[in-house]
């Protein structure tokens, strides 16, 4: 495997709809930057959010989750009570050829506040917006910005399409619209 360039990236987006809307410059502006890096992609996150809430007492059960444990948030910020958490998705939508997987990490910028972004790998085949999740480790409130870079995806090109693409296999979380997913089993 090995990690995409810049070019690489810039002509994929172009050519094959890989990431939509597609930023091929960072983008700062005042901003927590977003687009394209030199072996990456910086994505932003968007407006609507899902505030983790234990005012129900629910156990958190990933094979029967209650969408009762969130309370929904749509604005241009949004506050991560202390050590709790936050889903949202990606502004971009990605479409992710069948020999290459992406692994994702967090900005360094919230990493300093201590701000942990999560995400799953987006595997061969798979096609929508990302559902990320952030984890505020601090005591404290935390804030993240709508619509500014939150996240960097780094594309990893195998040596050859696997034999099942997460397409294939018709995937749970396939053609996630831009809105956040909740568990599924």
């Amino acid at each position: 495997m090995s990690v995409q360039s810049d070019k690489w990236i810039k002509k994929m987006a172009k050519e094959y709809g890989m990431i939509s809307p597609f930023e091929d410059e960072q983008v700062r502006e005042n901003k927590i930057s977003y687009g394209t890096s030199s072996y990456g992609y910086d994505a932003r996150v968007s407006s609507e959010f899902k505030i983790f809430t234990n005012v129900n007492s629910e156990i958190v059960d990933p094979k029967n989750f209650k969408p009762t444990s969130f309370v929904s948030k749509t604005g241009p910020e949004c506050i991560i009570p202390p050590n709790s958490f936050v889903l949202a998705s990606t502004v971009e939508k990605f479409k992710i050829p069948e020999d290459v997987l992406v692994i994702c990490l967090g900005k360094s910028t919230y990493a300093r506040c201590g701000i942990i972004v999560n995400v799953t790998p987006l595997e061969p085949g798979w096609i929508g917006h990302v559902t990320l999740e952030f984890s505020n480790t601090t005591p404290l409130p935390a804030k993240i910005y709508a619509n500014e870079g939150v996240a960097q995806f780094i594309f990893l090109k195998g040596n050859e399409r696997p034999e099942i693409t997460y397409a294939d296999r018709k995937g749970k979380y396939m053609e996630q619209e831009n809105k956040v997913t909740l568990p599924k089993v």
